[in-house]
């Protein structure tokens, strides 16, 4: 699948509002993996702002170290950034880049929610997710890698969606190509860290939470009931539980790292 960078690079500069990430772009059509060939650029003296693409990988990765399935015609790329977060922080990028690219999904007619903590959502189906990779020297992050899978005319199982197919059934094409989803994943973000780095984690996280799917989802751990209340700005997930006797819900909450429960795309358990 071909992959034009002059309408890429004309779609970046229609749509810029700022030079928070002077985007500099490498444009494969496969790779082993996109955050492993720019960790590989950075080591070279690449800068934040430095974008690796490609339209399949060979051995890409997702969250925990699971292999990330990444046939032909997906979208596949990574964004180096220079955060200035301590490392306790390096969630917040997660939910960041989750916000900032539904957010922009949205303004272009494709109605993409969150699934915490960093699955893109559309139907109630897996449209695509985020990777967030951190170097850490004396507990402040140095150097960050985004990468960001989405799915677009790639074979998907069960539980995803992509976008082409979706589009197909829709009265008008939000997304008219490739580049066009390259450009609206990138603006989405740098809108998401605009956001964290000038408005605080009070507001992104508000705004993440605007788009959650999972509010109101009953969990379990240890067979114990749960219900999916929000989201804390470490990441975590707050559950209300139910008492050990009865079904009925109530505080105090609990927090849950990322890891820890798998929310799934149907019933959820530990």
């Amino acid at each position: 699948m071909g992959f034009d960078r002059k309408i890429l690079e004309a779609s970046l500069k229609a749509g810029s509002k700022s030079s928070y990430l002077p985007f500099s772009l490498h444009i494969f059509e496969s790779v082993s993996s996109t955050n492993q060939i720019l960790w590989d650029l950075l080591h070279q003296g690449a800068e934040a702002g430095c974008v690796v693409i490609a339209t399949q990988q060979t051995a890409g990765r997702g969250q925990w170290g699971r292999q990330w399935i990444s046939h032909t015609g997906g979208l596949y790329l990574s964004v180096a950034i220079a955060p200035k977060l301590e490392a306790s922080a390096s969630h917040q990028l997660t939910l960041a880049s989750a916000w900032g690219i539904a957010a922009q999904l949205r303004q272009c007619g494709v109605s993409v929610g969150i699934k915490w903590p960093n699955d893109l959502v559309l139907e109630g189906r897996k449209l695509g997710g985020i990777l967030t990779e951190t170097k850490v020297s004396h507990g402040q992050i140095a150097q960050a890698v985004i990468g960001v899978g989405i799915n677009w005319a790639n074979p998907v199982p069960e539980t995803g969606i992509n976008l082409e197919l979706w589009q197909a059934a829709q009265a008008t094409k939000p997304i008219s190509c490739l580049e066009m989803l390259t450009c609206t994943v990138l603006q989405g973000i740098e809108s998401g860290m605009q956001c964290l780095s000038q408005e605080g984690i009070s507001i992104l996280l508000s705004r993440y939470l605007d788009l959650l799917t999972n509010i109101g989802d009953r969990v379990y751990i240890n067979s114990h009931a749960g219900i999916v209340v929000g989201v804390t700005s470490q990441g975590n997930l707050q559950l209300r539980m139910a008492t050990d006797n009865t079904d009925e819900l109530i505080k105090p909450e609990i927090s849950v790292e990322p890891g820890i429960i798998s929310l799934g795309y149907s019933k959820s358990s530990v």
